[in-house]
């Protein structure tokens, strides 16, 4: 399955883009799971010696989140049985958390049963959010 951003097949990052806030949805049972992805993570390399940082592509096509019930779920249903939508594109870590943090908090995800979601984490000040 590929990811949906505004009802359309996502398959190239954007430009100016570092990650996304996404929505897996669970089509067997109904349940969902709101998180949060890189499309880049940085790595070092040696390169002449000295240790060199490069950027390199995430796993974000393959992604299914990091929940443990959600991948049992996926293994038990199958990858054809969850639609997984992109809600945001952002441009900083700052702004994803926020963003991520902001949707759970919304649809009360850690309280509902409806949810994978078990625990929510932020930590975020007024100017890592770009506008």
């Amino acid at each position: 399955m590929t990811w949906i951003y505004n009802k359309e097949p996502l398959t190239e990052i954007p430009e100016g883009i570092i990650g996304f806030v996404y929505l897996i949805t669970n089509q067997a049972n109904g349940m969902k799971y709101i998180g949060k992805k890189n499309f880049y993570f940085s790595k070092t390399k040696q390169v002449k010696g000295k240790k060199k940082r490069i950027k390199v592509e995430s796993d974000w096509r393959d992604y299914y989140g990091s929940n443990k019930t959600l991948a049992e779920h996926v293994s038990l249903f199958g990858e054809n049985k969850f639609v997984r939508e992109i809600v945001y594109l952002c441009k900083t870590k700052g702004e994803m958390t926020y963003y991520e943090t902001k949707a759970i908090f919304a649809d009360d995800a850690v309280l509902s049963e409806k949810y994978y979601n078990d625990w929510v984490m932020c930590r975020v000040r007024k100017n890592h959010i770009k506008r």
